[in-house]
């Protein structure tokens, strides 16, 4: 039982991760964000990027490192959970 908490919570942070990665990839390639996946990674991935580009703007108007720092906040929430789970069990 407890396995198959570890294994769902690390995949669904997986999955989240890999989807924030790609909305960044696709953020490279012009209108890329406008196709069918781009606006479905964006439904996704907005809602928790947008409280970090609030907070961190853009390095000369350009460099957008609010992805980076979200990745890493989503790193300690997924170990956050780890440790209440092992800490239940």
């Amino acid at each position: 039982m407890v396995g198959s908490i570890y294994s769902l919570v690390g995949i669904l942070y997986e999955i989240y991760f890999y989807m924030i990665i790609a909305y960044i990839l696709l953020s490279w390639i012009p209108n890329a964000r406008d196709s069918f996946i781009g606006s479905l990674l964006g439904k996704a991935v907005e809602p928790y990027l947008s409280p970090f580009r609030r907070l961190i703007p853009p390095i000369g108007g350009v460099i957008d490192l609010s992805p980076i720092v979200a990745i890493i906040a989503l790193q300690f929430v997924y170990r956050g959970i780890i440790a209440v789970i092992e800490f239940i069990v």
